[in-house]
């Protein structure tokens, strides 16, 4: 899968657990911020988008540990190559 289809993977499953709530997300590119951002998720939110992509990608580049990230763009390397 390419960098371009994990980010949108991504927006699209926080797009859901935003709409789940009566929620709208804006625009969700690789440079959104996942915490802090003009995205309304926390970080169990996050937890369950990691969760879903490693489901859906069958990898978890968090095994060995916690890695760092902030945007969208940035979790999405995590699961490509």
């Amino acid at each position: 899968m390419s960098i371009e289809q994990v980010e949108s993977l991504i927006a699209e499953l926080v797009q859901r657990i935003l709409a789940e709530r009566g929620q709208q997300a804006g625009p969700v590119n690789s440079q959104t911020r996942l915490l802090g951002g003009e995205l309304d998720i926390d970080s169990l939110d996050l937890a369950a988008v990691v969760v879903e992509l490693e489901t859906r990608l069958g990898k978890d580049p968090f095994a060995g540990g916690f890695i760092e990230f902030r945007t969208v763009g940035e979790l999405a390397a995590l699961y490509v190559g």
